[in-house]
């Protein structure tokens, strides 16, 4: 959806060589703003010369442009280079930054530099676009040579691209970045992240450039904390990594830290994944709410090891990182073992993965799922059973309903035989949404 705003402004000569701003308020949700201006720029004089037609053109008026964000800080400034600008959260024009459009009172940055003795009228339009909730897919646990991978940030980028990924977040161990020194790769959001390795438990730090001052290194309890409280107060999403790895588990008393999700799947579907889906399903039960994500931790091909796998789909309001990690948050997200893998859209009336609604007013989980083959299992996974909804007879998708006979939880899982003769493995696993009771 669009809103379109204009308006005039008159410039006298007296203000020539001035600068100042004109105030305009940005609407909640705006996702892309364009700012565009118009003003007689040049004065047209014909004249007649013998038998032809001659056109002087004069320079009368020149207004530079440049935008202001409600704190004060510049956006950016393009003098009177271009008669149009945009900006979101993930591009903009040369010459401007890309930065949240927070509401609030916003400023256009006016210079006056040349103005004709008459003064100029100066056109301005401002067109919003507004957010829309949409499937974006990504990795989350990426390792470049930053540690210990063997691409560089760009090169992950553009095989991100390749493998039709919207998003990437770079999470080296104990290496921060900034969202500053991440490359511009149009069609792929890249979030700042730090994947802070200890010896008794990993957890990522997403979306912001610096999640605590000074070193990652902490030998108590208290400086454990301390790390993750300052990743908590800047606004990180946190997540817990590889909980039941067999080399790097987390061993830290995970009851006593913040976080916000918890990595089930972590690169090929495996033993210690397993557990981790079981641990979860087992907080679940408890009438724990946790949302779930998964990451490939990529540092290099190998046979079973690729970017995307798995990969971590997120119904988001925009493609910005903060929209991205809110939604993550909100456990708006489902987990499928490939860029290509299945997929799915569970509601429950106007309910979507990770919302909670009251049983007695919702007791159906409406579930569409495709990108199955032949021989998949889709069933659904309550706090009490699972419930077979099909077995897939070819490739294709399905379309039920399923009711809950109690209230709870109801999340979908798709299991496939990778391997001819070996059991099923799951293929995907979503978010629950939650049916209470009252």
């Amino acid at each position: 959806m669009q809103e379109l705003l204009t308006f005039d402004y008159f410039i006298e000569p007296s203000r020539q060589g001035t600068y100042f701003l004109l105030p305009f308020d940005m609407p909640a949700d705006v996702e892309m703003l364009t700012l565009s201006y118009d003003y007689p720029r040049h004065d047209e004089n014909e004249m007649g010369m013998g038998s032809a037609a001659f056109t002087a053109r004069q320079e009368i008026n020149i207004i530079d442009l440049g935008l202001v964000a409600p704190d004060g800080s510049q956006v950016g400034a393009s003098g009177s280079d271009k008669r149009e600008i945009s900006v979101s959260e993930v591009a903009a024009s040369p010459g401007y930054r890309a930065t949240p459009l927070v509401p609030g009172k916003w400023q256009i940055l006016v210079g006056a530099y040349k103005v004709a003795p008459d003064g100029v009228p100066v056109a301005y339009q401002l067109t919003f676009d507004f957010k829309d909730r949409r499937l974006f897919k990504g990795d989350l646990h990426v390792h470049t040579v930053a540690s210990d991978g063997v691409s560089t940030v760009e090169e992950l980028a553009w095989r991100a691209k390749r493998h039709e990924l919207d998003f990437l977040a770079i999470t080296d161990h104990n290496q921060t970045v900034s969202q500053d020194a991440l490359p511009k790769i149009p069609g792929l959001t890249l979030i700042p992240g730090v994947e802070w390795t200890h010896y008794q438990g990993h957890a990522n730090f997403l979306g912001v450039d610096r999640p605590y001052d000074g070193s990652f290194a902490a030998n108590t309890p208290e400086e454990i904390q301390a790390r993750f409280a300052s990743a908590r107060q800047r606004g990180a999403h946190i997540t817990l990594n590889h909980p039941f790895d067999e080399t790097c588990g987390f061993n830290l008393d995970w009851q006593t830290l913040p976080f916000d999700s918890l990595e089930i799947w972590n690169g090929p579907m495996r033993e210690s994944n397993l557990k981790a889906v079981g641990f979860w399903q087992s907080l679940l039960a408890a009438g724990r709410k946790i949302p779930i994500c998964g990451g490939s931790d990529y540092h290099r091909d190998t046979p079973f090891l690729f970017l995307g796998g798995p990969t971590t789909c997120v119904y988001a309001m925009s493609p910005g990182p903060s929209d991205i990690l809110a939604a993550l948050k909100d456990g708006h997200a489902y987990i499928t073992f490939a860029p290509d893998g299945p997929w799915v859209e569970l509601t429950a009336g106007e309910a979507i993965l990770g919302d909670t609604v009251a049983w007695s007013d919702v007791k159906e989980l409406d579930i569409l799922a495709g990108g199955l083959l032949k021989g998949d299992v889709v069933r659904v996974v309550t706090g009490s059973s699972s419930a077979v909804i099909v077995q897939a007879p070819s490739a294709g998708q399905v379309q039920a309903t399923y009711t809950l006979e109690a209230p709870g939880f109801a999340r979908l899982e798709i299991l496939r035989a990778f391997i001819p003769g070996l059991p099923l493995l799951p293929a995907l696993i979503s978010n629950p949404i939650y049916f209470e009771a009252g």
